[in-house]
């Protein structure tokens, strides 16, 4: 089947346009059950009354699953940020605007964010089992009470799409029941590994919005760059991670 024309490539999926529908077409090393995992938390999302892009339907066609689902034509609010830098003050604050959105919305039905940390915190290759052990514990300390967001878990300005001074949220696949810190931090993390910059003007501005004080957010930082380490992504420095747990939590 011809999926018509790629117009984007990620680490576990590539994506095609075809006049008015777009097909998240899926890696064949995945599980079986990826699209349908990751569709039905976008209809959730979408559900809530989120802008996300309507899904059509989940195929399989010859031997790949994919999402088929409205296409959002328009730009990512992070090449936008990339060209005009000197706005990027504004672009953040849009950018806080619609992770508050996000964040509003109470869950009912996803799985809770400190279950996927703990696989993934296990999976990990970089870590021993002492090391593992540790970030488990610190995690069950800091989790549970407050697991009451939806929380996004990959929400960074190429998620974003602008069309019409419209956002469009996508890519659901991490998204999770959890706690807003947690999901704050796992952004910050994203920013930091392109520029520390972006990274604090990210974390002042949304904590001064949302009256959150930064401390409780960097509490999350070793559990989040041990969960990270799990994602095997080409583009991202695992020792930078490594450094990341030392720092807040002694192995």
């Amino acid at each position: 089947m011809d999926f018509g024309t790629l117009i984007a490539e990620g680490n576990t999926a590539k994506i095609y346009q075809e006049q008015n529908l777009a097909y998240k077409v899926f890696n064949e090393s995945l599980p079986k059950t990826e699209a349908t995992y990751e569709a039905n938390k976008q209809e959730f999302a979408y559900s809530c009354g989120l802008p996300v892009p309507q899904i059509i339907d989940v195929i399989e066609v010859d031997g790949k699953q994919a999402i088929l689902m409205e296409y959002i034509k328009g730009k990512t609010l992070g090449s936008m940020l990339l060209e005009n830098m000197e706005k990027a003050e504004y672009y953040m604050e849009i950018f806080c605007n619609v992770q508050q959105q996000i964040h509003m919305v109470v869950p009912n039905s996803l799985e809770p964010m400190s279950r996927k940390l703990r696989r993934q915190i296990e999976s990990a290759p970089i870590l021993d089992q002492k090391q593992k052990y540790i970030l488990i514990n610190r995690l069950e300390l800091l989790s549970y009470e407050n697991e009451t967001s939806l929380c996004h878990g990959d929400f960074h300005p190429f998620n974003l799409i602008v069309s019409n001074k419209k956002m469009t949220i996508i890519d659901w696949v991490d998204a999770s029941a959890g706690d807003i810190r947690a999901d704050i931090y796992r952004t910050y993390l994203l920013y930091s590994q392109f520029s520390m910059e972006l990274a604090e003007m990210y974390l002042q501005l949304y904590c001064r919005k949302l009256g959150l004080p930064i401390e409780e957010v960097v509490e999350w930082a070793p559990i989040m760059a041990g969960a990270r380490l799990a994602e095997n992504v080409s583009t991202e420095n695992s020792q930078r991670l490594f450094e990341i747990i030392k720092r807040y939590c002694p192995l």
